[in-house]
This record gives C-alpha cells, sequence and structure tokens, in this order.
C-alpha cells in the first residue's frame, strides 16, 4: 500500500467515523483505490455507487482541506462517474 493511500485511508476514517451510507470508491491516479462504505474506509476496488478520480495532489488537498471538493470537480481536477446526489453527500463530509 502507498503512503498516499495509507494516509487517505486514516485521514478519511477520521472524517467518516460513522461510517457511509452507500458505497463510493476513491481512484487516486497512479497510487490506488480506496473503498467507502458503511463498514468504513479500506484500500479495494469494488463496485460503488459513486467513483471520484483525482490526481494524487488533488486528492490529497481534499483530504488535507486545502482544495474544495466542488471546486475540484468544477475546474476538471476531480471527476465524478456514478451517483452525483452520493458525490454531493461525501463531498460535504470532508468539506
Amino acid at each position: 500500500m502507498s503512503e498516499i493511500i495509507s494516509h487517505a485511508i486514516t485521514a478519511l476514517s477520521e472524517r467518516l467515523s460513522d461510517g457511509f451510507d452507500g458505497t463510493a470508491k476513491f481512484e487516486i491516479k497512479g497510487e490506488g483505490t480506496i473503498m467507502v462504505d458503511e463498514n468504513g474506509v479500506r484500500e479495494g476496488d469494488e463496485d460503488a455507487d459513486v467513483t471520484m478520480i483525482a490526481s494524487a495532489e488533488t486528492f490529497q488537498g481534499i483530504i488535507e482541506g486545502d482544495v474544495n471538493p466542488t471546486a475540484a470537480f468544477m475546474t476538471g481536477k476531480l471527476k465524478i462517474e456514478g451517483n452525483m446526489g452520493m458525490a454531493m453527500k461525501l463531498g460535504s463530509a470532508l468539506s
């Protein structure tokens, strides 16, 4: 597991300590994928309601609170595939 994935799992676990009502996948280009669901956060690459795709730099900025997920999406730095409502719900949890 890469250092970026490991750091992201820790940070997301803290922010989503009650789990997530649905399934989401974060695809970090060149690093790997993270799954978020009602059981918590883990490394994995399964089917999900929504997939968010970003560079390691953008994803790290979102996790650290330096990059707004909505702004990243609007500028093309964050791509979203699947359920947009689920993406918005997760984005508000990360902001």
